[in-house]
């Protein structure tokens, strides 16, 4: 598998390329964001290791630019340590967020996670690959969502698996820890509070592409879930 590595910090880059490479990857260097884009519009890439503060185009812009056209895993990596700044990232499109300095043995926890998830593995319970839930069509083996009407929704693999726990489990109610357990596979690195976010940018998708329609629903002081 082939990671994209992007910071204008020549020694973390390094760092982490010797690392991610001792685990059997095969790794590209970028150093801004200019640079960045040019190397994903030439070559595949499995996940992405994005600097949120770099020189030309920062994180945030790259990863929005990215989300245009592609769903690759976006591990994004900064010295701002604020909340606010993590939900930012995570709402532009990353999937997951460290904070610098970083154990490089955590970076390849992470980076292993969102390549399972992505790799659409075992996080899913049911075997069916088609589930309808309410105006949706959601395809587990081509890792597709669309409206009944045949309009496609663009999800990040993260979002894709919030959903099909919650629609492969019709009516049950699913805990912010539950959602984290399932989905993540890991433990201790995010707060729970990222649940709330990546379902608060999977239900704008939604409703977007079904004109409002509130295919997941809270319940209050407990959690979510789809109704059958």
């Amino acid at each position: 598998m082939r990671i994209l590595i992007v910071d204008d910090d020549k020694e973390i880059v390094d760092l982490l390329a010797i690392y991610l490479g001792n685990e059997g990857y095969e790794i590209e260097k970028a150093f801004d964001g200019d640079e960045a884009l040019e190397k994903l519009e030439q070559k595949e890439f499995h996940l992405v290791i994005l600097d949120v503060m770099m020189p030309k185009l920062d994180g945030i812009e790259v990863t929005k630019r990215i989300r245009k056209h592609s769903q690759i895993p976006i591990l994004m990596a900064s010295a701002k340590t604020n909340d606010m700044d993590k939900i930012m990232g995570l709402m532009t499109g990353a999937d997951d967020y460290v904070a610098k300095p970083f154990n490089p043995l955590e970076v390849i926890a992470r980076v292993k996670s969102l390549l399972r998830r992505a790799n659409y593995s075992s996080a899913m319970q049911r075997q069916d690959h088609v589930i309808e839930a309410g105006p949706l069509i959601i395809d587990k083996q081509s890792h597709m969502v669309q409206t009944k009407e045949g309009r496609p929704i663009k999800l990040t693999a993260l979002e894709f698996s919030i959903l099909f726990l919650l629609a492969s489990n019709p009516n049950r109610v699913f805990s912010s820890e539950e959602i984290f357990d399932r989905c993540w596979k890991m433990e201790n690195y995010v707060s729970y509070k990222t649940v709330m976010v990546h379902i608060s940018n999977l239900r704008e998708k939604l409703e977007k592409a079904t004109n409002g329609e509130k295919v997941i629903q809270t319940v209050w002081g407990v959690g979510y879930k789809i109704e059958a």
